[in-house]
């Protein structure tokens, strides 16, 4: 209501009706609009060959993305670390770049923006370059840090070109994964691609020909793995508990891997290193307890042993790895096609993403699809 200055009543207005804020800028066609979230997590994760695809190949040739990777390595003109500062989906897919580059002598480190915005500020001058990662590009914590950062060396990873984290950004990396409507799949595959390529021309490494080995089988892997997701969800039924671990790249996959069973299903999993699961959740293991244990890269031993543990305790195992094994009534072997370090964050997702199609297929999805960005808060 407002006050009629002339009569001195109150009248009825109507209210302003905001355009809607579609993710990334873009209506969606009616066929996504009418959709289940069951559909479109499929639909979604089937695009990310593609999408993997077009990015190796747009960041191997595009001019302004070359430029752009040019001038973030231009940036690192002092020693201190390189920190990647994501939250969520972004957070969980920017260990394939810290890891990469702390294998190769630098020193770096994924972190949480939240608390770098409110618990480390005071240390920020430390860093030699610092990368945001988000895939809306409208996340509070985010924009808040592009804000008072202005005098660091700072870098983005982001999904939408339209958003206030671009705008506010001098030297930033698209996604390019395109609207995403359901759980963070295609945009954590290519964030988790783009800072692999990021940290290899840091470090001055070729990588060209590591992610087509990478795509080469990616599609393939995918088909496979989604034709197994009813054999992984009857495993998995009836467990009290799903721990998910990994090291390395595959530690943010783990994460990641929780949060998509978590979001879509609204079952409780969680993820772990492998050396916080010893300390930890292992000392739970029983009959009623999942473990999804992806043993791959320069620690897949410690997965295989791992592995052991939880059978000797009563647990089960999903076992994934690029060895083939026998499966038993406890011990599910998944084969994965080893691929070079740090890309296992890329491919052990695919497991996680079949497990969790089949989840819902059968249960129901917990999530409807979001078209619309909501208002984003700390």
């Amino acid at each position: 209501m407002q006050l009629d200055k002339n009569s001195g009543n109150w009248i009825m207005q109507e209210e302003k009706q905001e355009k809607p804020r579609w993710i990334g800028g873009v209506e969606p066609p009616s066929i996504l609009l009418n959709a289940t979230g069951t559909e479109v997590l499929e639909y979604e994760c089937r695009e990310q060959p593609r999408l993997l695809h077009d990015l190796i190949h747009a960041y191997k040739g595009d001019p302004e993305i070359r430029s752009q990777l040019q001038a973030l390595r231009q940036l690192l003109r002092k020693s201190g670390p390189v920190l990647f500062l994501g939250m969520g989906a972004s957070f969980c897919a920017s260990f394939g770049g810290s890891v990469l580059l702390q294998s190769h002598g630098r020193m770096s480190f994924s972190v949480d923006a939240g608390e770098w915005l409110h618990y480390a500020q005071s240390t920020w001058k430390q860093a030699a370059l610092s990368v945001l990662l988000t895939a809306s590009g409208e996340s509070a914590e985010l924009v808040e840090l592009f804000k008072i950062g202005k005098e660091q060396p700072l870098g983005l990873i982001c999904n939408n070109t339209s958003s206030t984290c671009w705008t506010l950004a001098d030297n930033r990396l698209p996604v390019l994964a395109g609207p995403e409507y359901g759980n963070a799949t295609k945009t954590y595959t290519n964030t988790a691609a783009a800072s692999i390529i990021l940290a290899s021309e840091i470090l001055g490494l070729p990588w060209q020909q590591q992610a087509e080995r990478v795509l080469e089988t990616y599609a393939g892997t995918l088909d496979r793995l989604f034709s197994q997701r009813n054999e992984l969800e009857t495993f998995c039924r009836g467990a009290a508990n799903i721990e998910i671990i990994g090291r390395g790249a595959a530690y943010g996959s783990a994460v990641m891997s929780a949060l998509c069973i978590r979001e879509m299903s609204g079952f409780r999993a969680a993820g772990h290193t492998g050396a916080g699961f010893k300390h930890g959740p292992n000392l739970d293991v029983d009959n009623t307890h999942v473990a999804i244990i992806y043993a791959v890269g320069r620690a897949a031993e410690l997965g295989f042993k791992l592995s052991d543990e939880c059978l000797r305790r009563g647990g089960k195992v999903v076992l994934v790895s690029s060895e083939d094994g026998q499966r038993t009534e406890n011990l599910l072997p998944v084969y994965l096609e080893a691929v070079p370090e740090p890309w296992e964050g890329i491919t052990t997702q695919l497991v996680a993403q079949a497990l969790t199609l089949a989840w819902i297929e059968r249960n129901g999805c917990r999530l409807p699809p979001r078209f619309q960005y909501g208002k984003m808060e700390q």
